[in-house]
Order: C-alpha cells, then structure tokens, then sequence
C-alpha cells in the first residue's frame, strides 16, 4: 500500500474528553489534503455540556465496555474501501493498536497510548492520576467525571491555571468506569509477534497518567519482526498534548512519518 495515496484518517478519541479535541487537529490535516473524521464514542454525541448534565446517570453510557468501544470504530474503519490511516490518543491509542493488530489499518498512530494487555503499569503517577476512573467499590451504573483537581494533574500539568480551566470547561465529559476497567482485561490483548501496518508511538516527557517510560515498554513489547514500527518522545508534552501550544509540531512529525512510509 502507497501511504502517500492513502488520504483518508480516522481520529480515535480518548476517554474523560469529548471528540471535539480534535477539531483543530481535523482542519490542519485537511489543509494538507487528508480527508478526515473524528467519530465520538457511543452514547457521547453531544457538546461536553450536555453530557456533563447528564453526570452520573447516564446508564448507556455506563455500561458501555471496550470490547464494544473497540468494536464501533472497527466498524467505521471497516466501511473504507480501503483501509485508512487510524491515529487515536490515550484510550485512543490502545484501540488504534487493536486496529492495527486486526489488520483492519493502513498504519496506525498511537498519541501517549493507554498501554496494551501485558505491559503493566506501575508508574505512581498513572496509579494516582487514573485509579478514579476504574470505580472500585462504586456502582458500575453510574459514569465518573473526573474533578478539576485530578484534571489538573492528570491532563494539564505545567500549563497556566487560565488555560486548565478553559480546558476542563471545553473538554471534560463522563466515562464509563467498565471500559477503564477493560484496559486491564483480554479486551486490551495484541498478538505483540504478529507483522501489522505501520505503527507509530509518541510520548510526552511530561505526561503524568500516561508516563513516557509506560509508552516506551509497550513499544518494547512488540517483536521486531519487519513491520514499520517506530517511537519518539516528546519533550514538554503532557496530557493534553492535542491542544498544547505546541501541537502543530506532534501533527508535522505525524504528516512527516505517514509520507515517509510509502510501502
């Protein structure tokens, strides 16, 4: 397959945020001729306000599991003629890996992924940043939103407090504490020896929930065996990468890596 010809991406969003994080992500690709779609998870297309509103007692939504996550942009990836280019971040980008693993991608971008089954994430800062969001001895009929205070740790670090807030007011929405929970079951198993498209992991040097070093074992995980597999750290990103003052430089280096790669 000729990347350079494959001009359709599909963005895969993460979990506590809306889809619209990738709005401005969405028009800088198309500048450059990409045709693409950000689809929202099920049961999450609606403004950040309204789904707010809807906290905790949204119930489709709290029984929302990954299986069924990865399932729905599966789906929409399968309705390609030919298979698109997937770039997903977070939870985002364990499900894209999941794509790439069914074969269902052209290539694959992981932005600061969720790890895959097998790599254990022990880091302190992923524990304390994350452990909310799995809801233990909570009911499982009720979403979480996360609190500005955790957003604040979590996503936002390092930034000014005007722009964290503005952030959490534009961003934040409910989740489903069974798909954080499916992070930890077979739902998130690669066959890590299995030739796959393209695949790229980025990290952020500053990323609390999801730590450089947890991004680097995942890479390391997979054999090395003539699949385009491919890592880069980031200096001075954290979280919320994708709308960091320097996002244009991660999406550059994106366009750069796809258009390298034509196979």
């Amino acid at each position: 397959m000729n990347l350079q010809k494959n001009k359709n991406i599909v963005f895969i969003t993460g979990a506590f945020v809306s889809n619209s994080c990738w709005d401005q992500w969405k028009i800088y690709f198309e500048d450059r001729g990409y045709n693409t779609v950000a689809p929202p998870w099920p049961f999450k297309n609606d403004t950040a306000k309204a789904l707010r509103n809807r906290q905790p007692n949204d119930t489709d939504l709290a029984a929302l599991t990954l299986d069924e996550l990865v399932n729905h942009y599966a789906d929409i990836v399968k309705k390609y003629p030919e298979k698109p280019i997937v770039i997903g971040h977070s939870l985002g980008g364990l499900i894209t890996q999941l794509i790439v693993n069914r074969d269902l991608a052209g290539a694959g971008v992981a932005i600061h992924p969720v790890p895959t089954l097998g790599v254990f994430p022990y880091e302190f800062s992923f524990l304390r940043a994350g452990w909310k969001s799995l809801g233990l001895f909570t009911s499982l009929k009720k979403t979480y939103l996360m609190s500005f205070k955790d957003w604040q740790y979590a996503f936002v670090n390092g930034m000014p407090l005007e722009q964290q807030k503005a952030a959490y007011e534009k961003f934040i929405i409910p989740e489903s504490k069974t798909v954080a929970r499916g992070g930890l079951t077979a739902a998130a198993k690669v066959d890590y020896e299995k030739p796959h498209a393209p695949l790229l992991i980025t990290s952020g040097s500053d990323d609390n929930i999801i730590p450089a070093h947890l991004n680097i074992r995942n890479y390391n995980r997979y054999v090395k065996n003539g699949s385009v597999l491919d890592y880069k750290e980031f200096a001075g990103r954290n979280h919320f990468v994708l709308g960091q003052s320097t996002w244009k430089v991660d999406a550059d280096f994106i366009i750069d890596w796809i258009e390298k790669h034509k196979l």
